[in-house]
């Protein structure tokens, strides 16, 4: 356990009706009842755990608030320490007040994180739990919250745990052959050890494949509409997110620089991007916002090509090149082409354009709207929900690397090479997993996770 004791405001910043300030350590306790007088007298340190007092905090004779002071004591709490938090009336002076009063009496002010670090330091949690704790605060739609409190409860931990356990094992009877060499005498099954490693690299492989959807779970999905000028793009941003977000007009070159808002679509949070119209230009301004939005293409994971319906059989052309540019610009993101302004259209349109799915709609009445939201929704959903995804680009590389080196084994195995080369791969493939759940860790791992969390959790 750490020695010394710290506090944090951990309600948002800025005045409310109540705020809520968070003390932890071994003395604090004993700190706090020496400014916390209850209406009953009561000393918290003769307290039960996991109870409420209310009464005033005050500094010498002068009353700062009256406050409720929930108690938990050691090791039932958050970090495994003392841990006090005081309820108070939301005004920033007073929560100003009672900050510097327990400074004055020897608490330290928290680093950002220093609470839930000290809940992985005394193993109320490991290092994937923790960091679940700071998706679950940063999560913006239903599934990233989902996402997050799955692994906070610790689904992925067990997993990790359980992979690195049974490569452990057979690692060690490997090495337990090297001391017996000259006697010939095998521990590890190797029909079993094949077996498990086949597991380990379908397992582990699944893991990393699910970053892919992981990421634009926690970090929203990016949509890049683009397309010729004046084919409806300003007016499909309006209309997904119900509001005049973007200027509508005839005149073309309108918009010059992207613009950007998010929406949940059952859960999944999407980033929509209206962008500059692509065309040539001689105006330095609008060359600049095209340029802008080859940009936003290439950083999309979808990409939405709006075509002005009435115009594609004399556009045909000018649609292909630059549909060409967009794969050539992004060759991962999800490609579809969709015509617009289908009222005005007088021929049937083809479902597929240059090998590109299409998708039909009038943005301005309205038209296929919900019928594209469904076919974005359907495509990055989750098939099973409670399988483990990736959404950490830590635990990302940690994962990659561990699969390399059960790769390496697989290779070494079929080629028979010697127990000892063996087990290096297999020692390299075990530390990637711990450092995922911190098994095995530095502090300079340790302050680049926690330094990214907020003052007081």
């Amino acid at each position: 356990m750490t020695s010394n004791d710290i506090i944090a405001i951990s309600t948002a910043e800025g005045a409310g009706a109540i705020a809520v300030i968070r003390l932890s350590g071994p003395k604090v306790i004993t700190i706090v009842d020496a400014v916390f007088e209850t209406k009953q007298n009561k000393k918290l340190d003769s307290q039960p755990s996991h109870t409420i007092h209310l009464g005033f905090l005050k500094d010498d004779t002068k009353i700062i608030d009256e406050v409720l002071v929930s108690l938990f004591k050691a090791p039932n709490s958050y970090t495994g320490e003392n841990v006090v938090e005081i309820s108070c009336h939301g005004s920033s002076y007073i929560q100003q007040q009672i900050v510097n009063l327990f400074i004055n009496k020897g608490v330290d002010l928290a680093k950002a994180g220093e609470f839930t670090q000290r809940a992985f330091l005394n193993k109320k949690m490991d290092l994937t739990q923790a960091e679940a704790v700071a998706d679950l605060i940063a999560s913006e739609n239903e599934i990233a919250h989902k996402t997050a409190l799955q692994q906070m409860k610790g689904g992925f931990k067990e997993e990790i745990k359980s992979l690195r356990a049974q490569l452990l094992n057979f690692t060690s009877l490997i090495e337990l052959e090297l001391d017996f060499a000259e006697e010939d005498v095998e521990f590890a099954n190797r029909k079993e050890f094949k077996n498990l490693l086949t597991n380990l690299h379908t397992k582990l492989k699944t893991l990393v494949n699910s970053f892919e959807i992981g990421n634009v779970i926690k970090n929203g999905i990016a949509t890049a509409i683009v397309g010729m000028p004046n084919t409806g793009k300003s007016t499909l941003l309006n209309t997904i997110l119900q509001e005049d977000k973007a200027i509508v007009s005839n005149i073309e070159g309108t918009t010059r620089d992207s613009i950007e808002d998010k929406i949940s679509i059952d859960g999944l949070l999407f980033r929509f991007i209206d962008t500059a119209g692509i065309r040539k230009t001689t105006n330095e301004i609008e060359e600049i916002g095209i340029q802008k939005t080859f940009e936003k293409i290439l950083n999309a994971n979808v990409v939405l090509y709006v075509i002005d319906a009435s115009q594609f059989e004399t556009q045909k052309e000018k649609f292909k090149e630059d549909l060409e540019k967009i794969k050539e610009q992004n060759t991962d993101a999800l490609l579809w082409v969709v015509f617009n302004k289908i009222d005005l259209k007088n021929e049937a349109l083809p479902t597929t354009f240059c090998e590109v799915d299409c998708i039909e709609i009038s943005a301005l009445q309205n038209k296929g709207i919900e019928d594209l939201k469904a076919k974005l929704k359907a495509h990055f959903s989750v098939e099973n929900p409670n399988q483990s995804i990736i959404t950490n680009i830590r635990h990302f590389e940690a994962l990659k690397k561990a699969l390399d080196s059960v790769i390496e084994v697989e290779k070494g195995f079929e080629q028979n090479i010697p127990n000892d080369l063996l087990a290096v791969d297999l020692r390299q493939s075990i530390t990637h997993l711990g450092e995922i759940t911190g098994e095995i860790t530095t502090d300079e791992i340790l302050g680049n996770i926690f330094a990214n969390f907020c003052i007081g959790k």
